[in-house]
């Protein structure tokens, strides 16, 4: 009977989830997301966490939203592998850092820069967060064969929001202006709030993980006077997830 007791926070038991699971921070996605399964049925929410489950190449895949940031995704991982998930990809939204980088375009992570603090209480400051290789290039194919101006890369965490867009007014800013200026320096693609958590506690978990972004914009094209359109519309990451997710099953199935 203890096996059947529901998760603590998203409510559910062995059974209501696939072993693949697509990760949203918004739980107003998940609907659209789960439009793309076969058969996809509502399995519940309970605060941040809107579950759907269905099928994809005839295999149970889920979606499950995460809210915001590192803590409520490490919840949703860690539950969500209790009861039969291990291969996850985190489709989501992000800001532009690299000039290169423009709104509408498809950043998929490689790796995640740890400037937030729950993936250190998974693993010492020295391990990288790291996506699975099969995943990422899943999701570099899946992008590039549905037209999208891809990039892939390094993206930096964080846990605060505006201490990316308004810097100036912590009493920390010279040391947030400091290291926007070398994730500058190293190219890195984008940044967001949730890879690192999500591969550092997939390392963790002896799990797969991935992430896929959406870019709305990016402040360092607006600072140096370049066009650009912010766009909100995530549809099109949302089938890179998706084609990377059916490419995943596929490989698997063939393994």
């Amino acid at each position: 009977m203890q096996e059947m007791e529901k998760q603590f926070h998203i409510r559910c038991v062995k059974g209501d989830v696939g072993r693949y699971v697509i990760l949203a921070g918004d739980p107003g996605r998940c609907e659209a997301i789960a439009s793309h399964f076969d058969d996809a049925k509502h399995i519940g929410m309970n605060r941040e966490y809107n579950i759907y489950t269905g099928y994809l190449e005839g295999e149970k895949v889920s979606v499950c939203s995460t809210g915001i940031g590192g803590p409520s995704t490490a919840i949703a991982i860690e539950e969500l592998h209790n009861i039969g998930a291990d291969t996850f990809i985190r489709c989501g939204t992000c800001g532009g850092i690299d000039i290169d980088v423009q709104s509408g375009d498809i950043v998929v992570a490689s790796g995640a820069i740890r400037y937030e603090h729950t993936s250190v209480e998974y693993a010492p400051i020295e391990f990288p967060a790291v996506a699975d290789v099969d995943i990422t290039v899943a999701l570099k194919e899946a992008s590039v064969e549905l037209g999208n101006r891809t990039h892939v890369g390094v993206v930096q965490c964080k846990d605060s929001f505006y201490g990316q867009h308004s810097p100036q007014k912590s009493p920390v800013s010279y040391e947030l202006l400091q290291k926007w200026e070398s994730w500058k320096r190293l190219g890195v693609k984008a940044s967001e709030m949730e890879s690192a958590a999500l591969f550092v506690i997939a390392s963790a978990l002896k799990c797969r993980a991935g992430s896929c972004f959406h870019v709305i914009w990016n402040q360092e094209r607006e600072l140096a006077g370049l066009d650009q359109n912010m766009s909100e519309d995530t549809s099109m990451a949302v089938k890179v997830a998706i084609e990377a997710m059916k490419k995943v099953i596929k490989t698997d199935k063939n393994r």
